[in-house]
């Protein structure tokens, strides 16, 4: 095992600036997740850069299902 990522061909590297655009937040957000190492990255000299793919991952791990009415407990359908 040689530590290295595994990566596609066609996976992009972006800067904070693009990723923030292909997230459509700020780049800060980015940089704060960077910093809190919520997300990889890679160091490249002093410029950091995320995978394409990883910001998809991202994205995937946020995501939330919706669900049907009888998986609704009965508080929240009083609510609703």
């Amino acid at each position: 095992m040689t530590g290295r990522i595994e990566t596609t061909r066609a996976d992009r590297l972006l800067t904070p600036v693009e990723a923030a655009d292909y997230l459509n937040t700020s780049v800060r957000f980015v940089r704060r997740l960077i910093a809190e190492r919520r997300i990889p990255f890679v160091k490249l000299g002093r410029h950091v850069r995320l995978a394409e793919s990883d910001l998809i991952d991202f994205i995937e791990a946020g995501r939330i299902t919706a669900m049907d009415a009888p998986e609704l407990s009965p508080i929240t359908r009083r609510i609703a």
